[in-house]
C-alpha cells in the first residue's frame, strides 16, 4: 500500500509562488511515475504535471507550462510542484498521484493507482 501526503497549499495573491510537496511511503517510490492533478469546484479533474520514474522527463498541462515545475527527490520519497506566476484560475484542490507500475508517463488520472487527500491552493486577484 502506498500513502501520499500533500502539503504546502495556502492562500496567495496573483503573481506569487507556492511549492507543494508530496511525501510518499513505500520502498519502491523511485519506480513510480508521479503526477499532480487539480480540481476546482464544478470542474473535472485536470492534469497538471507528471514526472518519469527513471529520468528527468517531465510533462505539463497546457495551462501551467512555463509557470510550474515538477521535480522529485527519491532519497526523500518526495515529489514537488513549484508554482510561479499564480493566477486566480489556478485556484483548486491539488492532488498528488502515483502510478505504481508505469510503462509510460500518463496524463490520464485513470492510470494512477494511489492518491493523496490533496491540498487547497487559493489565488486571489
Amino acid at each position: 500500500q502506498v500513502q501520499l501526503v500533500e502539503s504546502g497549499g495556502g492562500l496567495v495573491q496573483a503573481g506569487e509562488s507556492l511549492r507543494l510537496s508530496c511525501a510518499g511511503s513505500g520502498r519502491s517510490f523511485s519506480a513510480y511515475a508521479m503526477a499532480w492533478f487539480r480540481q476546482a469546484p464544478g470542474k473535472e479533474r485536470e492534469f497538471v504535471a507528471a514526472i518519469h520514474w527513471k529520468n528527468p522527463l517531465t510533462y505539463y498541462g497546457d495551462s501551467v507550462k512555463g509557470r510550474f515545475i515538477i521535480s522529485r527527490d527519491n532519497a526523500k520519497n518526495t515529489v514537488y510542484l513549484q508554482m510561479s506566476s499564480l493566477k486566480p484560475d489556478d485556484t483548486a484542490h491539488y492532488y498528488c498521484a502515483a502510478d505504481a507500475a508505469p510503462t509510460s508517463v500518463s496524463m490520464s488520472s485513470r492510470s494512477y493507482d494511489y492518491w493523496g487527500q490533496g491540498t487547497q491552493v487559493t489565488v486571489s486577484a
